[in-house]
């Protein structure tokens, strides 16, 4: 949540980082490798919208459900005027359905 980083960890230059390297993973098709870098993302910058997002996006294509629907909604959660809330919100209502 915003204002609640630990200052020991935050380091938005690598998160951002983290998050283009998941992504270049998630287009080679590599989920995992692509999973530990958006969570390293997330790590660094903890108020972080995207990586919740595609990791989200990452354990729906692994079909672990549970895991999609964690992300999607901490995505809406740190994100709350997110331009595709209501692209996310029907995700999270077919993942729970």
């Amino acid at each position: 949540m915003p204002g609640t980083e630990d200052k020991s960890t935050y380091d938005p230059f690598h998160a951002q980082q983290d998050v283009e390297v998941g992504e270049f993973y998630l287009h080679r098709g590599d989920i995992d490798g692509a999973i530990a870098r958006f969570e390293d993302a997330i790590r660094l910058r903890d108020n972080f919208a995207q990586p919740r997002l595609l990791l989200g996006q990452c354990y729906e294509k692994k079909h672990q459900t549970a895991k999609a629907l964690k992300y999607y909604r901490e995505y809406l959660k740190v994100f709350p005027d997110a331009p595709d809330r209501k692209k996310v919100e029907k995700k999270i209502e077919k993942l729970s359905s």
